[in-house]
């Protein structure tokens, strides 16, 4: 056996332990994997660029080649919020910075079992949600102590793909694991069908399962296709976090899919386009809104209140330009229909996953015909959710809103076999 092939369990075990950490950009899903695909801004549904093409479209394992990708993400977010016109005293500005910033790790491997088939496994951080408020935006209504949350998800996706002509065929399986925190979160405990579970129970985990289909093909010279579809993920329930979210404690993730088009108007530059769904609204403690709280249905039971997200579209654009035979250059935007409605905000303090822009640009470097060297920088534009009716009046009324921007250095290494 190759010795880069008996090293890979043993890596891809070390990144999905320490992946995944909190993060938040379209919505609570990452706007890219891999560090290739996040200087485009995402674009990959048809624009397969490096091993971990299967956490979006796993027909891309196998037109990759043989190789192995990995990287290291820094990631930024810079999130809080405010509250004005409170009759309980909760008026003020509120910084929810007080972990400021995450490593988030990646790996991807493929490899072609002959001209037809191929296989690959990617470990990547599929998204997330991070506030670590040192001043408590819930304190007066009774909170003590610091308040937030911490949700982190890791996926684990062995890929297959079969290639006919111009056209591949992938499908692959995906391993989800999460973890999830909550502090300072006392006043909801009383509106909670399990008082004790729903705040400062430490970190609990949930695991699942789903899986992911897709096809790519060339469908006229320099025109490629592609399609994919990700399910919902069944995750176990936090037990710890029973009274907290909806369907005792359950936390799915949301189904999404899309399609896209790369088009090489010559040999050194490809444009490529996405658009995606994510269907947060299928998923009870996410899409559900809050506002059964207070006609008497408490948080945790079946079907019960949530965080009112919407689903969302997300529409990317980027290039790839081959400047020199060693150096590619990349560039790419992306715009999110909002997630969070102005009536929700005052829940999602929690969780103010609002940014709907992305820019970003990125390069590779080319050492010799087996090495490369890969870097993206990402910047989430500013955006401001402001509260319409937001703040029930038995919480004293007035309005949450809710500010969020961030950004995203990677850098990661390709090695072609």
């Amino acid at each position: 056996m190759n010795s880069h092939i008996s090293c890979l369990p043993g890596i891809l075990l070390l990144s999905a332990i320490v992946g995944g950490d909190a993060q938040a950009t379209n919505g609570y899903f990452t706007h890219g994997t891999g560090v290739r695909t996040q200087a485009t801004a995402g674009v990959s549904f048809a624009l397969p660029q490096d091993a971990l093409a299967a956490a979006t479209n796993p027909a891309g394992t196998g037109l990759v080649g043989d190789r192995l990708d990995a990287g290291l993400t820094w990631f930024q977010p810079d999130r809080g919020s405010s509250i004005t016109g409170n009759l309980a005293g909760a008026d003020g500005n509120y910084d929810g910075n007080d972990d400021a910033w995450f490593l988030l790790p990646d790996i991807g491997f493929t490899r072609a079992v002959n001209e037809q088939f191929s296989w690959g496994v990617a470990v990547y951080g599929n998204g997330g949600m991070n506030t670590s408020y040192s001043d408590n935006p819930y304190a007066a209504f009774g909170a003590t102590g610091t308040a937030g949350v911490d949700l982190a998800q890791a996926f684990i996706t062995p890929s297959v793909a079969w290639r006919q002509g111009a056209h591949s065929f992938g499908a692959a399986a995906t391993f989800a694991y999460q973890r999830f925190e909550a502090r300072g979160l006392a006043p909801f405990d009383g509106f909670s069908s399990r008082p004790g579970s729903v705040t400062d129970r430490g970190h609990d985990s949930s695991t699942g399962w789903g899986i992911k289909l897709g096809w790519m093909g060339e469908v006229s010279e320099g025109i490629t296709l592609g399609v994919a579809w990700s399910s919902e993920v069944d995750m176990s329930n936090f037990d710890d976090y029973a009274g907290l979210f909806a369907d005792d404690g359950g936390f799915d993730i949301p189904e999404s899919f899309g399609t896209g088009i790369a088009w090489e108007l010559s040999s050194a530059l490809t444009l490529a386009a996405d658009w995606q769904r994510i269907l947060y609204s299928d998923i009870n403690s996410v899409g559900n809104p809050l506002a059964p709280l207070l006609a008497g249905v408490p948080l945790g039971v079946a079907n019960g209140p949530g965080f009112g997200w919407e689903d969302s579209d997300v529409y990317k654009l980027g290039a790839v330009y081959r400047a020199t035979d060693t150096v590619t250059l990349r560039a790419g935007v992306s715009h999110m229909d909002q997630p969070i409605p102005a009536s929700e905000t005052f829940f999602n303090i929690l969780a103010p996953g609002v940014i709907e822009t992305h820019l970003s640009f990125g390069a590779s470097w080319a050492m010799s015909n087996k090495n490369e060297w890969n870097i993206a920088y990402t910047h989430g534009l500013e955006k401001t959710v402001r509260g319409a009716n937001s703040i029930p009046m038995p919480f004293g009324g007035g309005e949450a809103d809710l500010t969020m921007h961030q950004n995203i250095l990677a850098i990661g290494f390709t090695r072609h076999f």
